[in-house]
């Protein structure tokens, strides 16, 4: 509803010469912002609007550069202003608008307009931010801009959020029901607070649908995983765009149905609506989670014919997430060697798929090339960087990369963190040090780690402190088979018979009883449907899988 006005505004405010048509990434970015320092940065504001729209809006993943571009301008207009303020609102930092409003009004004293406050109004919905919000309504009707139909519709929109739907509803009046956008925030905002009931009622009381009110229900019964719901709706619009598709390929990946998601982009296609990132990022995310390589290869090789090979850091990062899942470290570092520009996730990508693919000291070796590239690590790194330590063995590195986390990057331990130096001590037999880190953690510990150090004690033997591990799992809870199996394993490789029976006694009087094994095999659709439903079970049958 918004993104209509705010394409009204770009049309009329600016004409987009070649240049900037042509600017489709950072490298060109910065290019044409060489260009600008060159002939005196400040000389020519038609530019300057170009050059911060670019970063802030254009270009996805760039809004970093914009504030870094932004600060460099002498005199901005509001016109740059409320670029800003409207990038940031819709960047993964919202509150940078409202902090981007202060300095406005404060320290520049330009004054604001109605697409600022629209701007601030979006910033505070994201947010939640309702305190905040209601001081923005305070100071829209100050300037007098309460009457203006694209500040009115974002009222109405932030106040069915997360500020009152009385005042959103009051808002709402007759002369807003000729708009079908009040409409479709107010069936928003309802939709969003879970009251599909009342959201559904608004929208079948519509006096006219346009294309956003049937995507705003939509969306709205796939957030709440009612993909029936979606689908009905779906299939009954009148027409789809790319945000209709996209909210029904991210409902059935979000609730488990990454096949139907796949058929869906394949129906897509087929009607000719062309995907965009949003569509690929969701896909990706299905093949990674389904494990499904050939067709995550598929997906690529849409994604170039797309981009034509140029595409966003977030969709390269999606890519090598994709691919180390699906089992291929060796597409997942081509594509990370391949990308211009890269980002934190895009490191841990890579380190983390290397160090869990068993090529540990290649991603300890990225990690030293991560710093060297001054890129800032954060605590996923470091997760990904003590699991390598674990798996090659190498303690004192461990010891050492765990103490820089806290002591030179200011990053907290958490209980991921603790549990790959507890598996690390484990691997290397250091199993007093393990349970001496687990007595001194600053955060409760969970079964995770002690069954961790259970499975160490096995391992080398260690009687003592696997019962004691095992006693702290039992306080936790008494139901899981696996640790008492795995105590009953250690006193068994250690000849210690009266206690595997003590154990076998204790899973008895306490009701625990271990499941039977199990396999799993990629069999034919049609032949597991018959051997599952169709046929009977025979005598003395073996391997069994289920």
């Amino acid at each position: 509803m918004i993104k209509k006005r705010q394409g009204q505004e770009d049309a009329n405010c600016r004409q987009r010469s070649s240049l900037w048509r042509n600017c489709k990434n950072l490298r060109s970015l910065k290019q044409i912002h060489a260009s600008l320092v060159v002939n005196g940065f400040n000389s020519s504001y038609s530019a300057l609007r170009e050059l911060i729209f670019s970063a802030a809006i254009d270009l996805p993943g760039t809004i970093y550069y914009a504030h870094q571009l932004f600060v460099e301008i002498a005199e901005p207009d509001t016109f740059m202003w409320n670029t800003m303020i409207r990038g940031s609102a819709q960047s993964q930092s919202p509150w940078k608008a409202v902090s981007l409003y202060s300095q406005m009004e404060n320290r520049r004293q330009m004054k604001p307009d109605n697409f600022t406050f629209a701007f601030l109004l979006k910033a505070c919905t994201r947010l939640s931010w309702r305190n905040i919000g209601l001081g923005i309504h305070g100071r829209v009707t100050r300037y007098g801009f309460e009457a203006d139909t694209f500040v009115r519709n974002t009222l109405i929109y932030f106040h069915a959020n997360c500020g009152d739907l009385d005042v959103a509803t009051a808002l709402f009046a007759d002369s807003a029901k000729r708009d079908v956008i009040p409409w479709s925030a107010l069936t928003a905002g309802y939709a969003r607070r879970g009251e599909l009931g009342l959201a559904r009622k608004l929208f079948n009381e519509m006096p006219m649908k346009d294309l956003v009110s049937w995507n705003v229900m939509i969306t709205a019964y796939v957030k709440q995983g009612e993909m029936g719901s979606a689908r009905e709706l779906f299939d009954n619009i009148p027409e789809r765009d790319v945000v209709t598709w996209n909210a029904m390929i991210a409902g059935y990946v979000s609730c488990g149905s990454c096949e139907l998601a796949l058929e869906m982009f394949e129906e897509m296609r087929r009607v000719g609506q062309q995907p965009d990132q949003v569509t690929m990022l969701s896909l990706l995310s299905a093949c990674a989670d389904l494990g499904d390589l050939d067709v995550g290869r598929k997906i690529h090789f849409a994604l170039l014919e797309i981009s034509s090979g140029d595409f966003s850091i977030l969709l390269g990062n999606a890519l090598i997430d994709m691919y180390a899942k699906c089992g291929s470290i060796s597409q997942a570092m081509e594509v990370f060697h391949e990308m211009a520009e890269k980002d934190v996730s895009t490191w841990n990508s890579a380190i983390g798929g290397l160090a869990f693919h068993g090529h540990a000291e290649d991603s300890l070796s990225l990690f030293t090339k991560m710093q060297i590239s001054k890129t800032m690590p954060n605590e996923i790194t470091f997760v990904a960087v003590l699991v390598a330590c674990s798996h090659t063995g190498q303690v004192e590195e461990g010891r050492r990369y765990f103490k820089q986390m806290r002591d030179g990057y200011n990053i907290e331990p958490n209980i991921k963190h603790y549990g790959c130096m507890v598996d690390m001590l484990g691997r290397a037999g250091l199993l007093n040090e393990a349970f001496e880190m687990i007595d001194s953690m600053d955060i409760e510990s969970n079964a995770i780690i002690w069954r961790t150090l259970l499975g160490a004690c096995r391992i080398h033997g260690n009687v003592e402190l696997g019962r004691l591990a095992n006693e702290r799992l039992l306080n936790m809870r008494r139901d899981e088979s696996g640790d008492y199996v795995l105590l009953s394993n250690i006193y068994a490789s250690q000849s210690e018979w009266h206690g595997v029976e003590k154990v076998r006694k204790l899973m008895d009087d306490s009701g625990v009883r271990k499941g039977p094994g199990c396999s799993l095999v990629e069999a034919d659709e049609k032949a597991l449907m018959h051997f599952l439903f169709e046929s009977k079970p025979k005598k003395n049958a073996r391997n069994h899988a289920s």
